[in-house]
């Protein structure tokens, strides 16, 4: 009797380990990395402060991953998107239309008024690959839309 409950306890602890494998979370720049070249060209690279930052392109068009909540450049909590576009002339009633009406990617003007896209994503307890797959796939779709936004 008591075999039974040993063989699911241990059966339970192996698809939790299976689970935790294909897992992503921001302490694997790596996995993300990955994940990122299937959309495009990527590279990983430290940002200012030693952090990791992945840049890559989609569509042509440059953007990147920054890595925020790190304990010495490492053990990362969230991860953020950031593209900008220079050369356009667009108002803050033009990105704030874009905030009110769009779902995913907050706009804003930075500092030299180039229009901005950025999407953060909380990566502290893990994703499955299948999920940052598909958040990557949105941030794609969020560019492209951005990018006809301020083309018009």
């Amino acid at each position: 009797m008591k075999a039974i409950p040993i063989m699911l306890l241990t059966a339970g602890l192996c698809a939790a380990n299976v689970q935790a494998a294909s897992q992503v979370d921001a302490t694997d720049p790596q996995q993300i990395l990955e994940l990122a070249k299937g959309f495009g060209s990527a590279t990983l690279e430290e940002d200012d402060y030693g952090d990791p930052l992945i840049t890559g392109r989609i569509n042509g068009s440059k953007y990147g991953i920054y890595f925020y909540g790190c304990d010495d450049n490492r053990d990362c909590t969230d991860i953020q998107f950031s593209a900008a576009w220079s050369g356009y002339d667009i108002t803050l009633e033009q990105i704030n239309d874009w905030n009110l009406n769009k779902r995913y990617g907050k706009a804003y003007l930075d500092d030299d008024g180039d229009p901005t896209v950025e999407l953060i994503v909380n990566l502290k307890y893990g994703v499955s690959r299948d999920n940052l797959d598909d958040t990557i796939d949105w941030w794609k779709l969020t560019m492209t839309e951005f990018e006809q936004f301020i083309d018009e």
